[in-house]
């Protein structure tokens, strides 16, 4: 297996958008998935649908309307131009924005699911206990909702690292800028470069085996201790 500088230059551009898009996700999915799921307010329904549309909808569709919203025509686009901002299509930081709306799902829902899954009575002691709701939430309920937090960490980066509809809508095909993986592989199979294309998307199909692997033994262990725990 032989990989080209353009094909280094491609996986240490998605490593790094990957590990950018997830720090920023796990940082903006935190305050939305505790109001998912400690709130009764009607909005919840459409808060939840706008946050799953990704799931549903074609890579292509929501880039191309990210295209338009941030394109130099777009409402986002004249904002940034008065600023004196270049526009963000077909630019790094038009691809993390991309790519943290497309994997928002992957990460606010299972640390949403690791808060329903905390005993109100837990929150409750911590209150008799006079800790102040931030407290709480700092020293009870992050650390109960630590495996929802690896399970959002390990699909938001696996989710990104395996983009390509949105990535290609909304970057392009920029080298050292937005040329991906995925992009890359592409390339080769555009130019009939079937053997750098296969050394490409061999490493993709060894890192989606290693991750899941990893992310279901994670929450089968977690599964295991919750097992014992009930039982003591």
């Amino acid at each position: 297996m032989q990989l080209s500088s353009e094909d280094i230059d491609a996986i240490w551009l998605t490593l790094k958008l990957a590990s950018l898009v997830t720090f920023l996700l796990i940082i903006i999915s935190t305050p939305v998935a505790w109001w998912l799921a400690r709130t009764g307010s009607w909005l919840k329904g459409p808060v939840n649908a706008v946050v799953a549309m990704p799931l549903v909808l074609p890579p292509t569709v929501l880039g191309f309307y990210l295209l338009l919203f941030l394109g130099p025509e777009g409402p986002a686009g004249t904002l940034l131009s008065t600023l004196g901002i270049s526009p963000l299509p077909f630019s790094f930081s038009g691809l993390v924005i991309a790519s943290m709306i497309y994997s928002l799902p992957f990460v606010v829902q299972p640390i949403q699911n690791a808060f329903l899954a905390i005993n109100n009575k837990t929150l409750e002691a911590a209150a008799t206990l006079r800790s102040s709701p931030w407290d709480c939430f700092l020293y009870v309920v992050l650390p109960l909702a630590k495996p929802g937090y690896i399970s959002a960490a390990i699909l938001g980066f696996a989710h990104t690292v395996g983009e390509f509809g949105v990535v290609l809508m909304i970057g392009g095909n920029i080298p050292k800028e937005t040329r991906v993986i995925s992009v890359q592989i592409y390339d080769h199979v555009e130019a009939l470069a079937y053997e750098q294309a296969h050394s490409l998307a061999l490493m993709m199909v060894a890192f989606a085996f290693i991750v899941l692997t990893f992310l279901y033994t994670v929450q089968k262990r977690q599964k295991n201790k919750s097992v014992i725990g009930n039982i003591l």
